[in-house]
């Protein structure tokens, strides 16, 4: 079934058409401690450089995270705009694409819309009762993320009544949150959470059932980009399950996701274009 429900999506000033054509976002971590890739591009340097990489492979816009999602050491307000405010500042001086920042402290999304930022990727799910004003305010898109506890706090045996329908009915309240707080829902964007307060095998099933949240008339994002259940799946290491992202980047174009949020611009890109031929000729 070819899952076809939102045309386009805003972001910042571009508008893309997302009808077959899925969008690549970029990962950028201002992080020394992330999951993926351990702080290797810490440096600022290594930094811009990987931003560049990232949008010469065929990324449509990037996101610039200071605080990773998993357990580890505090990061205060001040820490985390430290890390996030330059990067956006210099990113916006050098590329003419969205930039996204992931997080859920409303003050960092107020300071990075003010430097040029597009989009508030917030993980947790709109905690903070001041981040959807803020983003209205600052004409940005939000990313309505599903998560069953909080960020950064251990979830090792989650339990949902029906996972998918407990899902959707979050991320439909959430989606509408928005709306109320004034945001067109052009720039509301949900993503299914996957691997946050999920076990791998409920990952796995919202990722083949993705149709049901596309359905529901946002953007769906998708963040399979070399997470925990891929490598529990294939019982592999981390850094050997690029084919297992990338099929999943093709199932989840199938059944109607149209971001991907990707380590990988290039093979993102690659999967992208061609599963747009590939429905744009199922739908012909």
């Amino acid at each position: 079934m070819v899952v076809t429900p939102v045309r386009h999506v805003d972001l910042g000033r571009h508008r893309f058409d997302i009808t077959y054509r899925a969008l690549v976002m970029g990962i950028l971590n201002r992080t020394p401690d992330s999951f993926y890739d351990a702080g290797e591009y810490w440096a600022f340097d290594q930094f811009l450089s990987k931003a560049e990489q990232l949008v010469v492979d065929g990324a449509d816009f990037l996101d610039v995270g200071g605080v990773k999602a998993g357990p580890g050491d505090e990061v205060g307000l001040e820490e985390e705009l430290e890390r996030v405010i330059p990067a956006v500042v210099a990113l916006r001086e050098r590329f003419d694409v969205p930039l996204s920042v992931d997080t859920w402290r409303a003050e960092v999304l107020r300071q990075a819309i003010d430097v040029g930022a597009d989009v508030g990727n917030d993980i947790s799910g709109f905690d903070d009762p001041e981040y959807l004003s803020v983003a209205a305010k600052g004409e940005a898109s939000v990313v309505a993320t599903h998560i069953r506890l909080q960020p950064r706090v251990p979830d090792p045996e989650p339990v949902y009544d029906d996972l998918v329908n407990d899902v959707k009915d979050f991320l439909v309240d959430r989606a509408g949150r928005a709306v109320a707080a004034g945001i067109p829902k052009e720039r509301i964007i949900i993503d299914a959470g996957l691997d946050l307060g999920k076990t791998r095998e409920m990952s796995w099933e919202l990722l083949q059932r993705s149709e049901a949240l596309a359905e529901l008339g946002y953007p769906l994002l998708l963040s399979a980009s070399n997470k925990r259940f891929l490598f529990e799946l294939l019982e592999t290491e981390r850094h050997d399950i690029a084919s297992g992202t990338t099929a999943s980047h093709a199932i989840g174009i199938a059944k109607g996701c149209r971001i991907l949020r990707a380590h990988d611009a290039k093979s993102g890109r690659r999967v992208a274009d061609l599963m747009a031929d590939i429905l744009a000729t199922r739908a012909a």
